[in-house]
């Protein structure tokens, strides 16, 4: 039997960490990035090999954050393959274009690898059914793979895959028409619940993260950035950080040429043999900058620029029927303005990169969403060609987006080039969010005109926000195709005249994809404005919504003169309203909408949306207590992601969407005061705790044959202004600016 030691946080602590270093259960690496598959016996392509006691080694090119891709990815192989989970062994992959497209971003690991992976793992069956015909001498169609081993059907007998491995190598690989891929009824994995690959490596503490990554000879970094983007370093001192004890040296990095991309922000490193004494001894510099232009950005003034911009006409970026005709025609006209500040990512697990500089190479070891992006920015860094890189990718403490960005990996670079030694960056959790790459703040208009039945015969919407294109081209003011597409563009709505415009935004810190992207501030304004029009015509707002979406269609946007780049190709995922109305109808059905009984200060919000090719629709209940204090007892989301490879995975990812988007709605915001991020940690960047979170989460999945979508994202856009309509509905306050912690509710 196992016991468990009671211990105080100080005895732990002392026990904890040795010589002063902030590095719990620190793992040392190897020096040198292994080929994954180098100890296989078979490997019929990049992405499997078969070892010769049978072990069958898959490759994850994807990075894992939490989302589970390390596990689905390789699945869907593994069941094609009709391979043993239990026998199956997964490599991460280093960064290299030979897997295609290593960005784990943009809920696309699984749609956009389902028939890659289902490929690799028929070419390799195909190939040991060949062998073992081979052996027995019998025809390849009396052979069929079972569960690890190729059965003979008429004799019995049975080869296992190890014993198949050395002759199945010799064998061409068969031509990707000829194959023969399981039918869905044959899945042995797909669609079943499996626990995640490293479930009892994280929970034993054995997994590695990027902040356990280390290596022999390497020492500590810590860097202060200008506090204002763009600001360039005049002097510093830094004679007091050099008298602390374990801090080796000082290092200045270059700033970044506009613009700045990936590039490190430039600053000064504290070098030390331990996280504490690096940071200690930056707390000791004396530094002084020149701010630059940026200087002149605060945030509240921002804010009103961007509401004033959005309340005049922009470039069309969409336009159905005649919408001035429209509004001379109508009976009622309402018109709204919303707003949503920058959010900051605030991953549990900060940023943090080693990084080895030798010989003209250099290995790094980091949590990265794109290994790919490492190998360009860091052979960009340090002058090396990218085949000199070598990204070794660690899990990941979260991600949400901004560990594709890998800044932090090019500080590592140049510092290990400078020192001539194995560096490890690590951010505090106040450099994480002072330094972040937001998710764009962005105001909204919305204009109806309704008739006498209070059908909309007209819509504007507006959408102004400075955009993500700003962090890799200057001059950038207007939102892109893909920044539009996202719930703008894209509103599936049946209008009879219908335009949307984008205004103008110039961007004053660094702009960057946050989870579901610009769908979240565009969600908040279409789906709360949806709710305010049920509203005011005095009908139901989920009968409305359905109303709004129309009948069952395909919704073709490029005929409408939108450039709309459809997340997979529009054959395979059209814009479907139908699949849109029955996320709705469902949703309305599980969480008893008009049919339950609710206490007095509760009641329930409905918004629905489409995004990264999936339809959610989501229903909040809300409680809001006499003296104005929000809570959430329950969340009902319905999804349609076409065909699921884990339903427990899905399920999992809504229930985080909505502690994910309950915090974005409830608390979410950065602000700037003359150029400088106001908010430093968790103190005024707060994210929910357990008991502000939704008390419980029901997640209904739509059965499906559809073409694997996203999951990772599409569950956050209608959550806030699903909460903010039950708001309404419980209080008659109409919430039309995101925090919630701004507002007064009695």
């Amino acid at each position: 039997m196992k016991t468990i030691d009671n211990s105080s946080r100080r005895s732990f602590l002392r026990q904890a960490f040795g010589a002063g270093a902030l590095v719990l259960g620190a793992r040392v690496l190897p020096t040198r990035a292994l080929a994954a598959l180098e100890t296989a016996v078979f490997s019929p392509n990049v992405f499997v090999g078969i070892k010769s006691d049978g072990t069958v080694l898959i490759v994850a090119h994807r990075s894992e954050m939490g989302t589970s891709s390390r596990t689905m990815v390789p699945l869907i192989l593994a069941d094609e393959m009709e391979a043993d989970w239990k026998r199956v062994k997964i490599e991460q992959a280093i960064g290299d274009e030979k897997y295609g497209d290593q960005n784990t971003d943009g809920s696309h690991s699984v749609r956009s690898f389902f028939s890659v992976m289902q490929e690799c793992g028929a070419s390799a069956r195909s190939m040991l059914e060949q062998a073992a015909a081979n052996q027995w001498s019998v025809p390849v169609s009396q052979c069929k793979a079972t569960l690890h081993q190729v059965v003979h059907s008429p004799s019995g007998k049975k080869l296992g895959y190890g014993e198949l491995a050395a002759a199945a190598a010799k064998l061409p690989v068969p031509d990707k028409s000829k194959l023969i891929f399981k039918k869905k009824s044959e899945y042995r994995y797909i669609g079943k619940d499996l626990p995640v690959y490293d479930l009892s490596d994280i929970t034993h503490g054995k997994a590695v993260f990027g902040m356990d990554a280390k290596v022999d000879g390497m020492v500590y970094a810590s860097v202060e950035h200008s506090p204002v983007l763009g600001g360039k370093l005049l002097s510093f001192d830094d004679k007091e950080a050099l008298q602390v004890p374990g801090v080796s040296r000082t290092v200045e990095i270059p700033a970044f040429k506009p613009p700045h991309a990936f590039q490190a922000l430039g600053g000064v490193a504290v070098i030390a043999d331990n996280t504490w004494s690096a940071f200690q001894g930056r707390k000791k510099l004396k530094v002084s900058w020149d701010p630059g232009p940026n200087a002149s950005y605060t945030s509240s003034e921002y804010k009103q620029q961007l509401q004033a911009t959005a309340r005049k006409p922009g470039k069309v970026v969409r336009n159905v029927g005649d919408v001035d005709k429209g509004f001379a025609a109508a009976t009622k006209i309402l018109e709204a303005d919303y707003y949503v500040p920058h959010l900051a990512h605030a991953a549990m697990e900060p940023v943090v990169a080693v990084a080895d500089f030798r010989d003209g190479k250099c290995t790094l070891w980091a949590p990265t969403q794109n290994p790919q992006a490492v190998q360009d920015t860091v052979a960009a860094a340090v002058g090396i060609d990218k085949k000199n890189v070598i990204c070794n990718v660690t899990l990941l403490g979260g991600g949400f987006g901004r560990k594709s960005k890998p800044d932090y990996c090019a500080e590592a670079a140049i510092l290990s080039k400078q020192l001539g030694k194995p560096v490890k960056v690590v951010w505090t959790r106040e450099d994480d969010i002072h330094f972040d790459y937001y998710h764009s703040v962005a105001a909204l208009y919305m204009k109806a005109g309704l008739d006498q039945s209070g059908k909309p015969v007209a819509w504007l919407q507006r959408s102004v926000f400075p955009s993500i294109n700003s962090t890799f081209a200057l001059d950038v003011k207007s939102g892109s195709a893909g920044e539009l597409g996202m719930g703008f563009t894209d509103t599936p709505y049946a209008l009879p005249n219908h335009r949307a415009e984008n205004g103008e935004a110039v961007n004053h810190v660094r702009i960057g994809w946050l989870r579901s992207v610009a769908n979240i501030y565009h969600a908040f304004a279409v789906c709360s404005f949806a709710d305010e029009l049920a509203h005011a015509a005095g009908r139901d707002p989920k009968d409305y919504l359905l109303d709004l979406i129309g009948p069952p269609r395909l919704v073709d946007l490029k005929a409408q003169g939108v450039d709309y780049p459809n997340m997979g190709p529009i054959e395979q995922y059209p814009v479907d309203t139908a699949r849109l109305r029955k996320v709705v109808e469902l949703v309305a059905e599980k969480s008893g909408w008009g049919k339950r009984r609710l206490p007095k200060g509760h009641a329930l919000g409905i918004a629905a949306h489409r995004s990264f090719l999936s339809y959610i629709a989501t229903v909040v209940e809300v409680a809001v207590s006499p003296a104005g204090k929000i809570s959430i007892p329950r969340v009902d989301m319905a999804v349609d992601a076409g065909m699921i490879v884990s339903p427990d995975r899905v399920r999992s990812q809504f229930e985080g969407a909505a502690v994910f988007g309950a915090s974005l709605a409830l608390m979410g915001e950065i602000t700037a005061t003359a150029g400088k991020i106001d908010q430093s940690n968790f103190n005024n960047y707060p994210v929910v705790r357990m008991n502000e979170a939704p008390l419980e989460t029901r997640v209904y999945i739509v059965e499906s044959d559809a073409p694997p979508a996203g999951v990772g994202e599409p569950g956050v856009p209608p959550f806030a202004p699903a909460l903010c309509n039950a708001i309404f509905a419980a209080t008659g306050k109409r919430i039309r600016e995101l925090p919630l912690s701004r507002q007064k509710l009695v």
